[in-house]
């Protein structure tokens, strides 16, 4: 006999039809047209909430045309597509439903001609008009639905989050044959608008490379390797993503029609920022600086610094200490001892007192409480500076070594000062340059020796210009350095 759940199931499946804009067949969908540009509308604010535009008009709107150039030849081509540099060092490329794009700086300044970045915004487009992030959003909305109807029939509550990870788990599948279809799209779209479609490989091959230098990275550093698109990616394995563009649309000019420099690219993007902004801050070796802010910090030596979004955190090598420093508001006129008592939370401490950094009052703690490791000692540091409060949390994987590496800790928190002028002159951004190749300077080795890069040089030097993991550039050619 045929349950009501059973009913309810077909039902949906059959109302969630609708026709697929890129191969006219019928796809299951729970979301309008006019649904998807709303949604798009919205998760866009919230991007634009976690990022900032990228601050060059020009570079802007060349962005804007090279993507206006592919869209023209596109399935969708009634949507309005916006295409946005973000100004961000990750090396990322994603799109919103409705035909909002996005571009990191950390991608682009990676790419070396016109094609590759229209092969970036090509494939995102592909996402776009395949509808791909509706389909995965009517996928996961039916399989809530229907955990919702199994736990209820069964009165298991477990079965609807069981229900619901096996439906992210179908998504995240689905999402593979995504990305390569995307792929498809992205070399069909180059071929229609004029561009090489061997840049699609070559866009793979670049990301391949990033990820191989994050795995030597995680190897030394003692961290898992980071993904394109994240952890849980929805990308397919590089190698395999290849093999599928290069048997899939436009094949034969996938393979072909290589061709010289793109100059006039390659000054487009001279001047574009390397590494971190000044809006963010600025790692040097074991210093932190942030020219907006105007302070620094000088963490312990040979710890590792990340600057994320909204911290500041570094840990030791083997990754068994680490310290985080975070940036809150004032509301109301207390003092430090109560910002540590009242915003904080804390009221039992093993130790506590005052201190002071130049001019600025602060409170500095000790307390039992829940770290990364587990359950353990917490060094807690509050530095209030005018209308802001620096709140620093320090810790140890090792019980045994909390003592030596506090005393690390408290030296570095007490190097918090003002920046003077020999600071703002070390805080500058890293800008490209270009330069042309000439005996004096024909190898990457001779390049490096100059070079502000604090790390990885010669690594990071080839994967600027496409010459990883071990080519030299040739008599002539321009190539992108830092300064």
């Amino acid at each position: 006999m045929v349950s009501r759940y059973s009913i309810v199931i077909i039902v949906l499946l059959c109302v969630g039809c609708s026709v697929n804009p890129v191969t006219g067949e019928r796809d299951f969908v729970l979301m309008s047209e006019q649904e998807e540009l709303a949604l798009g509308r919205q998760h866009s604010q919230q991007v634009m909430k976690a990022y900032r535009r990228y601050d060059d008009p020009e570079l802007q709107q060349y962005v804007q045309s090279v993507g206006d150039r592919v869209a023209r030849v596109s399935h969708r081509q009634n949507l309005i597509y916006r295409f946005t540099l973000l100004d961000s060092t990750q090396v990322n490329a994603f799109a919103l439903p409705g035909g909002y794009i996005y571009i990191t700086r950390g991608l682009l300044v990676y790419l070396n001609s016109e094609a590759e970045l229209a092969a970036v915004l090509g494939h995102e487009l592909g996402h776009v008009t395949a509808r791909h992030s509706v389909r995965q959003h009517s996928l996961a909305t039916t399989t809530n639905i229907i955990g919702s109807l199994i736990a209820a029939a069964s009165g298991v509550q477990g079965a609807g989050q069981l229900t619901n990870m096996l439906g992210t788990g179908i998504v995240r599948g689905y999402g593979r044959e995504h990305e390569l279809e995307a792929d498809g799209l992205g070399v069909q779209y180059l071929i229609n608008a004029g561009y090489r479609a061997s840049a699609m490989r070559q866009v793979i091959s670049t990301l391949k490379n990033q990820e191989l230098f994050d795995k030597k990275l995680a190897i030394e550093q003692g961290r898992e390797p980071r993904a394109y698109h994240g952890v849980f990616s929805t990308h397919p394995d590089n190698d395999t993503r290849l093999q599928q563009v290069l048997s899939g649309a436009g094949a034969s000019s996938v393979v072909s029609g290589t061709t010289g420099q793109d100059t006039t690219f390659l000054k487009k993007i001279e001047s574009l920022t390397f590494g971190d902004s000044e809006k963010d801050g600025i790692i040097r070796g074991r210093h932190f600086y942030h020219p907006e802010m105007n302070f620094k910090l000088t963490f312990p030596s040979q710890w590792l610094i990340l600057n994320k979004p909204n911290a500041i955190a570094a840990s030791t090598p083997n990754n068994d200490a680490l310290m985080q420093l975070t940036l809150e508001d004032l509301n109301k006129k207390i003092t430090p001892k109560e910002f540590l008592r009242i915003r904080l939370g804390i009221t039992k401490t093993l130790s506590e007192k005052p201190f002071s950094v130049g001019q600025l009052a602060g409170y500095q703690a000790i307390v039992n409480g829940k770290t990364p490791y587990g359950q353990g000692k917490v060094r807690i540091a509050v530095v209030f500076d005018g209308l802001r409060a620096f709140v620093f949390f320090a810790t140890t994987k090792r019980a045994d070594r909390f003592v030596e590496v506090d005393k690390q800790v408290l030296t570095s928190i007490k190097s918090f000062s003002r920046l003077n002028a020999k600071d703002r002159k070390v805080a500058k951004e890293l800008k490209v340059v270009l330069v042309k190749v000439g005996q004096h300077n024909k190898s990457i080795k001779l390049l490096a020796k100059n070079s502000p890069i604090t790390h990885h040089v010669e690594d990071q030097l080839r994967l600027l210009n496409d010459l990883f993991p071990n080519r030299e550039p040739k008599l002539g050619d321009l190539i992108k350095i830092v300064r």
